[in-house]
């Protein structure tokens, strides 16, 4: 009985000094979530393949923390210049940057808002991938490959 009475002081203790820790408005610390960070990941990328020296590319940009970012460019070496693109009621134009909310996510897919792959250096073969580096307002650059899909390929998610 005294055994199980020091080990309950014991983690009473080691409770009371890991509370103290999370607490208070100066302590600095936290999850990117409790401390307004951004927290980016990259799902679903593809680029159909071209037929000509431009293409397409899509992906998901999730959010999973707790303050708004902004793609704010792309590059690849294998286009000569890779521009963000809005879709506005079936109208393309070319943007300086796509919101991503927090705990939210920025979609772009065939049809919608999308990356466009312009001076292609080469024209990427299904199979092969393509890097790309994605800037954002906020966050560190990510560097993604993004896999050649056929040139009718439609993804079963609707990216």
């Amino acid at each position: 009985m005294r055994r199980l009475a020091i080990v309950a002081g014991a983690v009473a203790g080691a409770l009371t000094l890991t509370l103290a820790g999370c607490g208070g408005s100066d302590s600095g610390s936290g999850s990117d979530a409790a401390s307004g960070k951004a927290e980016l990941s990259v799902a679903g990328a593809y680029m159909p393949q071209p037929v000509s020296d431009m293409a397409a590319g899509f992906l998901t940009i999730i959010n999973k923390g707790g303050a708004d970012d902004r793609l704010t460019s792309v590059s690849s070496d294998a286009a000569g210049q890779v521009t963000v693109h809005e879709t506005v009621d079936g109208t393309m134009r070319e943007v300086e940057g796509l919101d991503i909310p927090a705990h939210g996510e920025l979609v772009l897919k065939s049809g919608g808002n999308h990356l466009m792959f312009e001076q292609l250096k080469q024209k990427p073969k299904e199979g092969q991938k393509v890097s790309v580096e994605l800037r954002f307002a906020h966050s560190d650059p990510v560097t993604v490959d993004i896999p050649v899909k056929p040139a009718t390929y439609s993804p079963k998610h609707g990216h």
